[in-house]
């Protein structure tokens, strides 16, 4: 049998502290499971040549996200004046902006919606959860040919890392593969957390090194990759390999930064804000992202919530927005008080809304002609409403605004031009955005 070169006089020197032991861990990242196989498939994509460049407004992006459909009669855009069986179950309440109205559930939010923009005459045509959530995660209608990335890997590519964390990080978990890398590389993809922040006990995995594996192990495996990386580099010159090393770098330095590890240990923050927040799935995960994103992350996806509502819509919306109501009033003024609300875009959305008429079993089925979205700091107008539905909120009114146009909005505020094409499998070039508009209209 023909030996690889590897095998062949370009060995390791095992010599210096490392022993036969650690070298079973080649390709390797201790604690993190990552093998060398899966590291050489790991690529870094090409870019075309330079677009127009802007300047960011926003540092980061926090982007709530309640997947299933949110009622927006129920929430940003009630219709106090029509009749019971569109109007729901709820009263609507006024707000901080005269002569406009939330529902009755968010309470709180009613007093900081000077605070906001809410889009709302968001429009698709995706009636299906996973066609509309791609819709809402990527810009992109989904196409059979190719799937798309994620705003988050997005951005992950064009800014990467700051501060030893990822550039991209997911609260809990992934919901749906659109929340992922698409056609990009893995490299991209976020880091979940793997649990959740409102569990007792709450620890995120992959932070620490293994209970067996010391500081003085833990760098001598290090530098055992480092000496495989450079192998194959000098032997089968891979540029994937060498456009790994950020990757890597990457992962070591946030299970071995202390400062980093702390970004995601809420036990750092006041029983007294934590508590203000909601001891909650809501009020944790969104307190999580305000650590993460002042601790440098430049990308929290939050989920929050399971809001398909086909049925006893009044109990099933209520059990769910009285938290989100008072994690996210909160989310924002903490955000105010600490000086990073202008620096730090807030969007809250969903795949897309309910019908206009409460069907027969009192609750409201799927609909993505008309829903709302909600924006807050990083460069957007407070107290202002763009768009509007029609009198029973079935239809856009006015300014209809497609996931394209709020895709590029969003980039634009955060320095990413959504015109600016990104090398796919194939060498083919992609638009980051295809189409859409800059929502100039919200921006401050």
């Amino acid at each position: 049998m023909k030996m690889h070169p590897f095998c062949q006089g370009n060995h390791l020197d095992l010599r210096s502290g490392v022993s036969r032991r650690d070298f079973l861990y080649v390709g390797m990242v201790g604690g993190l499971g990552l093998t060398l196989p899966d590291m050489m498939r790991l690529q870094a994509a090409s870019v075309m040549p330079e677009v127009e460049t802007f300047k960011p407004i926003a540092d980061s992006i926090i982007h709530i996200y309640l997947p299933g459909g949110m009622a927006q009669h129920e929430s940003w855009d009630p219709k106090p004046f029509a009749s019971p069986d569109y109007r729901g179950p709820f009263t609507p309440i006024k707000t901080s902006i005269p002569g406009e109205y939330v529902g009755e559930k968010f309470a709180n939010i009613a007093k900081i919606m000077n605070k906001l923009t809410v889009i709302r005459s968001m429009t698709h045509g995706e009636a299906a959860h996973e066609r509309g959530t791609h819709n809402m995660f990527t810009g992109y209608r989904p196409s059979p040919a190719i799937k798309f990335p994620s705003f988050g890997s997005i951005i992950s590519h064009e800014q990467g890392s700051r501060n030893n964390l990822p550039p991209y990080v997911v609260v809990p978990n992934m919901v749906a593969p659109d929340q992922g890398t698409g056609y990009m590389s893995s490299a991209f993809g976020p880091f979940a957390l793997g649990s959740d922040p409102a569990d007792k006990g709450f620890t995120v995995r992959d932070l620490l090194t293994p209970k067996d594996v010391d500081e003085k192990r833990f760098d001598r495996r290090r530098n055992l990759l480092g000496a495989v990386d450079e192998h194959f580099k000098a032997v089968e010159k891979a540029d994937s390999i060498s456009a790994m090393d950020s990757f890597y770098q990457s992962a070591y330095g946030l299970i071995s930064s202390a400062k980093a590890r702390e970004a995601f240990d809420l036990t750092k923050e006041s029983d007294k804000l934590r508590d203000e927040y909601g001891r909650n799935t809501a009020g944790q995960r969104f307190l999580l992202a305000r650590r993460l994103v002042e601790a440098g992350v430049r990308m929290v996806s939050v989920n929050y919530g399971s809001w398909d509502h086909h049925s006893n819509i009044k109990s099933a919306f209520e059990g769910q927005a009285v938290n989100f109501d008072q994690a996210f009033a909160r989310l924002i003024t903490d955000l105010s008080d600490r000086g990073m609300l202008k620096r730090t875009l807030v969007m809250v959305s969903s795949e897309f809304g309910r019908t206009p008429k409460v069907n027969g079993t009192n609750g409201r089925d799927h609909w993505p002609r008309v829903f709302s979205v909600a924006l807050a700091g990083g460069g957007v107008k407070e107290g202002y409403i763009h768009g509007a539905s029609d009198p029973l909120g079935g239809e856009p009114d006015r300014d209809a605004v497609g996931p394209e146009d709020l895709a590029k909005t969003m980039y634009r505020l955060l320095g990413i031009n959504g015109e600016k094409r990104i090398m796919a499998d194939g060498v083919r070039p992609i638009d980051i955005v295809n189409g859409g508009r800059i929502l100039t209209e919200v921006m401050a």
